[in-house]
């Protein structure tokens, strides 16, 4: 790809994956925080038959959901994260703990993916039938592959600094300061701590670029032809693309979720939890299977709006430099 396109891509990705993350950082360290295993769960009690007839009172336990956080503020007792007790407890800054690693990161990695993501397209159109579904998905994997690979090490430095809990005018750590204590207590391997929860959270990418090609497909069947042969876009075009990929990125997060709940708790200061299938399992045993789901409703609203500028914004500057396929 050249220089200039290169440049393109950091710039259109950068800008619009700043606004994304700056908005709705505070949703993603309500929902980081809901993924791990710092949040006390509400109990209750199940009162189930014993063999003759007689009611047993079981301890156990609930999630809560965001609706619970909206509605109330809290989970029901003194640990639950909620917005509002972060904001008591901890202060209006911890709502955007982590967005300096995100800045950083967002404009190169946004930049590495699509141009990963074009340059793979081509190749695989060359050893596949082109612009099927299955390039689009070889394309998605390796360019989610090659972006978690380098970009792994400034998400685990944002993760570790949303986890981080103080009171209110204590001093927390900025990005550098955690990058060195990881550095210090962990070494370089702590960098890449949930690395492979990311790269099975890979499919998510593959599913999420399968349907919203294959919408793009349709909805240019739709476009108005010139005379001249060529295809137009209008203002409605890039509307339908932004519906498509809002679409598209919240199936895929729907069927693919439970990886970023693995993640969050792998990358934990001193948990048990130290590695992929063996975190999935203490977490069903100990929790059940609807803590996997933990945090979806508040990574759902600030994904889809995300993933849908972040994609018509790239698809929008492609068809204007003339660059579409």
């Amino acid at each position: 790809m050249a220089q200039k396109d290169t440049l393109l891509h950091l710039f259109a990705g950068g800008c619009s994956g700043t606004v994304g993350a700056i908005v709705t950082c505070p949703l993603e360290v309500l929902k980081t925080r809901l993924q791990s295993s710092g949040l006390a769960l509400r109990p209750i009690y199940q009162v189930q038959l014993s063999g003759t007839g007689t009611g047993v009172i079981r301890p156990g336990t609930v999630t809560p959901g965001l609706l619970q956080v909206l509605r109330y503020g809290h989970f029901g007792n003194p640990a639950g994260e909620s917005w509002r007790s972060i904001l008591e407890k901890e202060g209006p800054r911890s709502l955007f703990r982590g967005l300096g690693p995100n800045l950083v990161g967002v404009a190169p990695s946004r930049a590495i993916y699509f141009a990963a993501y074009s340059k793979s397209k081509e190749l695989f159109n060359g050893l596949f039938v082109p612009n099927s579904g299955l390039v689009h998905m070889s394309s998605a994997g390796a360019a989610a592959f090659v972006t978690n690979s380098l970009m792994n090490p400034i998400w685990m430095v944002k993760t570790r600094m949303q986890l981080e809990k103080k009171a209110r005018g204590e001093k927390k750590m900025n990005a550098l300061q955690c990058a060195r204590y990881v550095y210090k207590t962990e070494g370089v391997r702590g960098f890449y701590r949930g690395l492979t929860a990311s790269y099975a959270g890979i499919s998510e990418t593959m599913i999420c670029f399968l349907i919203y090609e294959t919408l793009k497909k349709h909805l240019a069947k739709s476009q108005f032809v010139s005379p001249s042969g060529e295809t137009e876009r209008g203002a409605s075009d890039f509307l339908s693309l932004m519906m498509a990929a809002a679409f598209s990125k919240g199936c895929a997060s729907c069927i693919a979720y439970p990886h970023e709940v693995i993640r969050t708790r792998l990358r934990e200061e001193g948990s048990k939890y130290k590695y992929f299938f063996q975190t999935g399992r203490l977490i069903a045993v100990e929790e059940g299977y609807a803590a996997f789901y933990r945090g979806l409703i508040p990574q759902l609203i600030r994904q889809i709006p995300n993933t849908a500028i972040v994609l018509s914004t790239y698809e929008l500057i492609v068809y204007l430099l003339g660059d579409a396929k």
